[in-house]
């Protein structure tokens, strides 16, 4: 499998995460992105012995799109401390069911994942084991009873975006665990990790990258993803 890379240097690794392959191992024990780069690295660069490749924030499995990894353990302390301290800027693009109420908007929840059911529910702030979650959206473009929205995440949580809009009324096309509703088996989810930017871990500059999903549906719908213009 190739995987895209945007950008490489001494310390980081950018590359598009192709949809349904998953970061790093799992019970599956199917091939992960996270080994695949470790091999190319090891090639290219004929090194022996291990390679060092850290990672520092994760996709879902069925996401595509942009993602850093660390290529020295200095660079893997350092993102991660500006991940802990949400500095980095991490924006998706997303195609949903239906239209939220306002063109802009901050949605917050409070989420519980349930580890042996691998499902993240919305819970009262009041519940023992919630941890708070918040996310900002803009409606980009609708058509019929779809809308391509811009988000970025203020909290780095598992399944946050796809739990906090469906609770919000608006499921992710082609989400079979919290839009299965409205979405029929087989479609492809329609989340993709747009673009990044954040603090260099040694040159002290910033940074920045995007990610365009293909043009294929239901992606090919909007003119935005089809002239592919950065927001």
């Amino acid at each position: 499998m190739q995987i895209p890379i945007l950008f490489e240097d001494n310390h980081l690794l950018v590359i598009e995460k192709p949809v349904n392959i998953p970061v790093q191992k799992d019970d599956t024990r199917d091939l992960d992105l996270q080994t695949l780069l470790k091999q190319d690295l090891k090639i290219r660069y004929e090194k022996p012995g291990n390679v060092y490749l850290g990672l520092v924030h994760r996709l879902d499995r069925p996401v595509g799109g942009i993602m850093v990894f660390a290529k020295t353990s200095k660079a893997a302390s350092r993102l991660s401390d500006v991940i802990r301290r949400q500095t980095m800027d991490r924006r998706y693009i997303a195609v949903v069911r239906g239209t939220p109420p306002r063109k802009k908007g901050v949605l917050e929840h409070y989420l519980y994942k349930d580890q042996r059911k691998n499902i993240v529910y919305t819970v009262p702030s009041t519940h023992k084991e919630g941890k708070k979650a918040i996310l900002e959206y803009e409606v980009i473009e609708q058509n019929g009873d779809l809308s391509l929205l811009a988000v970025r995440i203020l909290t780095g949580r598992s399944h946050q975006i796809r739990v906090q809009l469906s609770a919000s009324g608006c499921p992710l096309f082609g989400d079979q665990k919290y839009g299965q509703a409205f979405n029929k088996p087989g479609q492809q989810i329609a989340l993709w990790a747009h673009s990044l930017k954040f603090e260099h871990p040694t040159k002290k500059k910033i940074v920045e990258f995007h990610s365009f999903p293909p043009k294929e549906y239901p992606w090919d719908l909007w003119d935005y993803v089809k002239n592919q213009s950065a927001f």
